[in-house]
């Protein structure tokens, strides 16, 4: 099932994080228990050679792929999408011909503006023809334009009326350090999560929907709650060392017993 197709039916989605550019981690990271697999360009060291090849693995063991772009590189997300990917996350869209440039680059005529030339994605896709593809990727396709500013939250309603975005996707800690006028950072940050919540109320009245990296695991009832259905969480190091913690943890119980 496709990532809008979960989305649609109303589930939560667990995405895992990958900041490392290589495939051989990312197939190791997408046979884990994770829904989906997002490829991060913006902070993490993906480029466009790691993308093109670590999207393979995730198709291959039947998930979605996503990719969080570098700012303001529009034309990557047309690459993303070429390359196999079913849904982009473009950061910092703070102005309306942000959110108007990251659509048009994402969605094919009439809609956007995207070029034609699928090169690996459709062949990757292995469905249909040449038509289906171009008859359904315009829906298929989620476009994520990422909520981090004061800046954006109140053009939100102007962004979430734009052609072609289909979702949000709120990052909490550079919100948290727009939100303190850049005096803290802190993702669980108590006095913005109204605003945290009506952000994902008022994508979900606009019939789009919400995502939100979870830096806390036991705050995602609570994102779940307000609206917001993908969630996106366990980069590489944080998931090497909470099983590196177990593992000793496990292993220093079993010697203080002998």
């Amino acid at each position: 099932m496709s990532l809008g197709a979960k989305l649609a039916a109303g589930e939560t989605v667990c995405s895992a994080w990958s900041g490392v550019p290589d495939a051989l981690t990312v197939e190791i990271l997408a046979s884990q228990g994770f829904d989906a697999v997002t490829l991060d360009m913006q902070h993490g060291g993906h480029n466009e050679d790691s993308v093109l090849r670590s999207i393979v693995p995730i198709l291959r063991l039947g998930k979605p792929a996503l990719v969080r772009i570098p700012v303001g590189r529009f034309d990557m997300a047309s690459r993303a999408l070429d390359f196999g990917a079913e849904a982009v996350i473009a950061p910092m869209i703070n102005t309306i011909t942000d959110a108007q440039r990251f659509a048009a680059a994402m969605k094919y005529p009439p809609v956007g503006e995207r070029s034609w030339g699928p090169t690996f994605g459709f062949p990757r896709h292995g469905k249909g023809d040449h038509a289906q593809w171009l008859r359904e990727s315009n829906t298929r396709t989620l476009s994520f334009a990422m909520i981090e500013t004061r800046a954006a939250v109140d053009i939100l309603d102007r962004v979430l009326d734009t052609p072609g975005i289909d979702a949000i996707f709120l990052g909490p800690s550079d919100f948290s350090i727009a939100w303190t006028n850049g005096e803290r950072i802190n993702s669980t940050l108590e006095d913005m999560m109204p605003v945290v919540e009506q952000v994902a109320g008022r994508a979900r009245r606009a019939g789009k929907y919400a995502g939100i990296y979870v830096v806390d695991p036991s705050l995602a009832g609570r994102f779940v709650s307000m609206g917001y259905q993908f969630l996106a969480m366990g980069q590489e190091m944080a998931v090497m060392k909470l099983g590196s913690e177990v593992l000793l943890k496990a292993i220093q119980t079993s010697l203080k017993g002998n």
